[in-house]
């Protein structure tokens, strides 16, 4: 087991190879530690940045890296890791494996690891979904440092305390999904028409309106030493990626440049007691990047402005927020069983047949490409089990889903919640793809379309939003 720094002074009063207990438990249950590190993530040249829909190919240089950054907390017995990483998705067999090893080096149950992925673009997506065969080693590195990150921060734990506060930005960003008169949007790529939404790939010349609402409030999760000098501070917003990139250069998004501005400003410079900044992704998987800012917009200057921006109110926010000792500290999970929209018969055919003509484009510029999601989705298990999680950290509820969760479910998690102050984590624990309700389901849209990036049950978005209500509740 990895020693936190506050018990390492009385590594002598035990054998070696004994498991020590965590620090805490020494202190008494009321006393409360808190821990952050990083660990670099930057790929090297040559590594995937493919998806089936998104190509830009192999990394060819690094505009700015990209980081894991962990925070872990601890009351009593019972010790949560949050990690969240600058990657666009990690699937849950790179997760797990991260988990094990920091579960065999610190003692922190696998259950209680909240890992997360911000979905930057310009980031390789490790997941077995891409038009190239899967980067074995640079997946085996990400684990690796995910864990690394995990276990450093475990060792970095000190006596700390907590705050939240919260600042609205109406206006920053907008639902991608455009509800259209009936008639007015094109065929999909499986040749059908009837569908009412405009979006990625989409066109109509009758947009109605935005097809979902967008939760404006960015949320500020603050960890302070106990002397009050700053130790980390996780941010929270439905913003999808900002975008603005140079084909082939690795670069983290806003999320990346929120981070280090907060470094910039609050480090103490010690390196046994870093601060970390942390942004995190809530639920925007039908939310599009910042709105355009005035004037040119060359690569890279947007996200480093909507980042920079997000921090600099962060830091006015922070003397705002009061911090304490949080009273409890828990968390719960579970495993959802959810069934697969799997291709029937009819479509497996289409996709066959399409697939058989080289020189056939399809009704739709991507129908090739949602022929062959046809046949990998045709090969998936009818069903898979969806890790869910939920985290109490004193009156704060956090709520945890490996999907691209829709903005209004994050609101309706948000307005339901037993806590008067709850965040959202999309992307966490693995990849289940996107997570459109019913109602977007009847309407269609790029969201909808059955792919490995949407392919749960039409209703899996109500289990989903319920149990994480259920979770949330068992823990009040």
């Amino acid at each position: 087991m990895i020693l936190p720094r506050v018990t390492r002074a009385f590594v002598q009063f035990f054998a070696c190879g004994i498991m020590l207990p965590l620090v805490a438990s020494a202190a008494g249950a009321d006393t409360f530690y808190a821990g952050a590190a990083t660990a670099d993530l930057t790929p090297g040249e040559g590594v995937s940045l493919d998806g089936p829909i998104s190509k830009p190919g192999p990394v060819r240089g690094v505009h700015d890296p990209l980081t894991s950054r962990a925070l872990v907390l601890q009351r009593g017995d019972t010790s949560i890791l949050i990690v969240v990483n600058d990657m666009c998705l990690i699937d849950r067999e790179v997760y797990d494996a991260a988990k094990k090893i920091v579960h065999e080096k610190t003692g922190i149950p696998i259950s209680h690891q909240l890992m997360a992925a911000t979905h930057s673009h310009a980031t390789p997506r490790v997941v077995r979904i891409s038009t190239r065969p899967p980067d074995e080693a640079y997946r085996s590195l990400v684990a690796q440092r995910i864990a690394e990150a995990a276990v450093q921060a475990f060792a970095n734990l000190a006596p700390a305390k907590v705050g939240f506060g919260t600042f609205s930005k109406p206006g920053l960003a907008a639902c991608r999904r455009s509800l259209c008169k009936s008639g007015s949007v094109g065929v999909n790529p499986f040749g059908e028409s009837g569908e009412l939404i405009k979006s990625v790939a989409g066109k109509s010349d009758a947009v109605i309106g935005p097809a979902g609402p967008v939760d404006p409030d960015f949320s500020v999760l603050s960890v302070q030493h106990a002397d009050g000098r700053p130790l980390a501070l996780l941010g929270n917003l439905c913003v999808h990626y900002c975008g603005g990139y140079a084909g082939g250069l690795v670069s983290a998004d806003y999320f990346g440049y929120y981070a280090r501005r907060l470094e910039s400003k609050l480090s103490s410079g010690d390196k046994d007691a870093p601060f970390v900044g942390i942004m995190s992704n809530a639920t925007s998987g039908d939310i599009g990047s910042f709105r355009r800012t005035e004037g040119p917009n060359p690569p890279w200057s947007r996200m480093e402005h909507f980042g920079n921006m997000l921090a600099d109110e962060s830091l006015d926010l922070l003397p705002k927020i009061t911090h304490q000792i949080p009273k409890s500290l828990n968390v719960v999970t579970s495993e959802l069983s959810l069934s697969v929209r799997k291709p029937d018969a009819e479509r497996v055919d289409w996709a066959k047949g399409l697939m058989s003509q080289p020189n056939s484009k399809g009704s739709h510029r991507w129908s090739r490409i949602y022929a062959q999601e046809a046949l990998q989705l045709h090969e998936f298990p009818d069903r898979y089990n969806v890790p869910l999680q939920a985290i109490r950290l004193g009156d704060i509820g956090i709520a945890a889903a490996p999907c691209e969760v829709f903005s209004e479910t994050g609101l309706a998690i948000k307005a339901k919640s037993p806590f008067s102050r709850t965040m959202t984590m999309e992307l966490a624990n693995g990849y289940s793809g996107y997570l459109p309700s019913e109602q977007q389901h009847d309407w269609g849209g790029y969201e909808t379309w059955p792919a490995r990036s949407s392919h749960l049950e039409v209703a899996a978005e109500a289990k989903i939003k319920d149990e994480l209500l259920q979770l949330l509740k068992q823990l009040r």
